[in-house]
């Protein structure tokens, strides 16, 4: 992949900075609606000095599980697209091109008409997987390049969404809110949603955290890493599942979400440099505030009404995704 031109700022405050924005865009999030909520009054609500009061509704059942979503979903997305883009050694890549959020999603609605909701998290994560095995497979008979991997992705996706739209038609209340669920959004999230994605995400972080440093020498090359007694094949399997591990967590709950995992490691490979821990660090931080702030933006941009967060995100998203496109020549970035 290409190496990014980074600025030289200290890690110690990029991570403060992001530590910050990102609890900012919470405390933003949790407060800022049709009904604000002061700072002093959530912080009176979390403290439990605000019992049964109607803050107490609105910040413990309405806002709170929906900001806790975006942290968890955005962050979730982030470091699957970074760990992607690593292994694939592909700049384009993120769960949304290849495919990865389309399998999910086909899992989730299969669980949704047929299986228990507790199965969700495990259910997409089968259908990640199954996404990015068949985008790789057919990127490997037709040939390696980025854009093969691309069109791959588009084509697998589109099955996918064919397969989601047949399992809604038989079972037209197999997904509650599907336009929202199509386009990605957060709206009447329940921590009850969460919770199996949450230990399902947790996990994959914490295992790909612990293997960033096989991660950096697998961004090395296949040869090098093999000569140093580094199991590539093997090794790129696992990153790539606990990749899928990730993106199925985050779309189980909050549907097909597209560019959170495509644009925040291009960004944060900018400001934290290539080396892989910190990168990932970052890219967890940056897409939970992220996402936080385009999902307040899609609520009070247009208020009383709310617009799904997967526009706010596409419409930024699109443009940039074009933007790498334009800079590929033959495949391969400039």
């Amino acid at each position: 992949m290409k190496r990014w031109r980074t600025f030289s700022i200290p890690r110690r405050r990029l991570f403060a900075a992001l530590g910050a924005l990102t609890v900012l865009a919470a405390v933003l999030s949790i407060c800022l609606g049709a009904v604000p909520v002061p700072p002093g009054d959530l912080l009176a609500v979390l403290t439990g000095r605000l019992r049964g009061t109607a803050e107490a509704q609105i910040v413990l059942y309405a806002r709170l599980p929906r900001t806790c979503g975006c942290l968890l979903a955005g962050a979730a997305l982030a470091v699957s697209g970074a760990v992607i883009q690593g292994v694939l050694n592909n700049p384009l890549a993120a769960p949304n091109i290849i495919g990865v959020n389309a399998g999910a999603g086909l899992m989730v609605a299969f669980c949704s008409a047929f299986l228990p909701a507790a199965v969700m998290p495990l259910a997409a994560f089968a259908g990640a997987m199954a996404g990015v095995f068949l985008v790789l497979l057919i990127a490997e008979r037709t040939g390696a390049a980025k854009i093969t991997l691309v069109l791959a992705g588009v084509a697998v996706s589109n099955i996918f969404s064919a397969g989601i739209d047949a399992v809604v038609t038989l079972v037209p209340d197999a997904l509650n809110g599907y336009s929202d669920f199509r386009i990605g959004g957060l709206a009447n999230l329940s921590m009850s949603r969460v919770a199996p994605a949450f230990w399902v995400i947790l996990a994959a972080l914490l295992l790909v955290l612990a293997l960033s440093g096989e991660l950096d020498i697998l961004l090395l090359g296949t040869e090098t890493a093999r000569s140093l007694g580094l199991p590539a094949k093997p090794l790129r399997m696992v990153l790539l599942a606990l990749a899928a591990a990730l993106a199925g967590g985050a779309v189980s709950f909050c549907g097909l979400l597209g560019f959170v995992g495509l644009i925040v490691p291009h960004i944060m490979r900018r400001f934290a440099g290539e080396e892989s821990l910190p990168l990932l660090l970052a890219c967890g931080l940056g897409g939970a505030a992220l996402l936080t702030g385009c999902d307040l933006l899609a609520r009070v941009l247009f208020a009383p009404y709310e617009l799904p967060v997967g526009i706010v995100l596409s419409l930024g998203g699109g443009p940039f995704f074009i933007w790498l496109l334009l800079r590929q020549r033959g495949g391969r970035t400039p």
